[in-house]
């Protein structure tokens, strides 16, 4: 847990911390089957920081622990509008899996898939959106949601740093931010908040 340095054991238990994929796993070998157990952790302080770890071991416990270890070390922020909401509606197609989140007013909440769900609520966004089609599968959902949450998984058109394509990793090139969002518009954004 030396990554958990940065972070006073008041924060740390403050986190939000979800479990939201605890799977048991077979490897098959020429002398058997060795089984362990695969852990997805979510991790968030419910203001703007979130992450996700995978760990697996022979033991569920040490796992998760592991699992928890690595959501901490790959923490990001997720620029969010009034501290409740997207800027703007976003697309991300990842595998068969395509996800679109759409930002809402004050107090609809979060309307969206159960694993969406999860990973918004330790982001700190309240008043969202979401719709998934093709392939539910829980690890693509939140492995493609987290694509789109944390901007710059890899340059506009650069592919995806092993020789694929360019063109799906277009879509999912992460939230614009508000310097983005007011340029496209051609002018300020109001904050709500001050009137």
């Amino acid at each position: 847990m030396a990554s958990a340095a940065r972070f006073s054991p008041q924060e740390l238990r403050n986190l939000h911390v979800y479990p939201l994929i605890v799977r048991r796993v077979t490897q098959q070998t020429g002398k058997g089957k060795i089984h362990s157990m695969y852990v997805l952790v979510v991790v968030g302080n419910g203001d703007g920081l979130v992450g996700y770890g995978e760990a697996k071991d022979d033991e569920m416990p040490v796992a998760r622990d592991k699992a928890y270890a690595k959501a901490l070390r790959n923490l990001d922020y997720v620029e969010r509008f009034e501290s409740r909401t997207l800027w703007t509606d976003v697309e991300a197609k990842f595998g068969a899996t395509r996800i679109i989140l759409r930002p809402r007013p004050v107090g609809f909440g979060l309307h969206c898939n159960p694993n969406v769900h999860q990973v918004l609520k330790a982001a700190g966004i309240k008043d969202a959106s979401a719709k998934v089609w093709g392939s539910r599968n829980p690890l693509s959902v939140i492995k493609t949601l987290f694509r789109m949450l944390h901007a710059g998984n890899a340059p506009i058109a650069m592919g995806d740093g092993v020789g694929g394509g360019a063109r799906r990793l277009d879509k999912g090139s992460g939230l614009r931010g508000k310097d983005a969002v007011e340029r496209d518009r051609g002018r300020k954004l109001v904050d709500l908040r001050t009137y």
